[in-house]
């Protein structure tokens, strides 16, 4: 489990159209939104990531840069950016799976095709959405085990601002004895 304060996973991913995602040298004012989706045959993820395509500049105005993240190679990458007119958004893909677990995503395994007739991979993550410090540290995570019921980007462009305004921490650092 990653824990809020703490450095999380190195993170570093070829991009279509923005060379190498290097986690460690993003160097976004106040840190990076990380959106891990299943990948092109979810049409819940093409919705969700329509809904990030809209707020990255509501992002950017806060020093905050956006990344959406999966396992698909460049070819079904493309496809799910052009299917949601990414403009602004970026995108990184082959996301190995060891890397995803090291984030603490959910792994699956497929079902064949999807009910938009597209064949899932024999194995891939589930969603995740973090947002990560400019030192690397979490700042603010979630994990999910199916592609239901996820963050609303419009929620956390607000949670942001209330942060920034009362420079609010990362909260859930606790590791001792309960």
């Amino acid at each position: 489990m990653l824990i809020p304060r703490q450095k999380t996973p190195n993170l570093s991913l070829r991009t279509l159209d923005h060379g190498t995602f290097d986690l460690t040298t993003e160097g976004s004012e106040r840190g990076t939104v990380i959106c891990f989706y299943r990948g092109l045959h979810c049409p819940i993820c093409a919705n969700y990531l329509k809904e990030l395509e809209k707020r990255v500049a509501d992002f950017a105005e806060r020093g905050v840069s956006c990344i959406a993240i999966s396992a698909d190679g460049e070819e079904r990458t493309r496809a799910m950016a052009d299917k949601i007119e990414a403009k602004s958004l970026r995108f990184g893909y082959g996301l190995p799976l060891s890397v995803a677990k090291d984030w603490g995503l959910y792994v699956s395994t497929s079902r064949g095709t999807t009910s938009i007739g597209i064949e899932e991979p024999a194995l891939f993550s589930e969603p995740g959405l973090f947002m990560v410090s400019p030192d690397q540290s979490l700042y603010y995570g979630s994990v999910q085990t199916m592609p239901f019921v996820r963050p609303h980007f419009s929620e956390l462009v607000g949670a942001l601002d209330f942060a920034i305004a009362n420079d609010y921490p990362a909260r859930g650092e606790y590791t001792g004895k309960v």
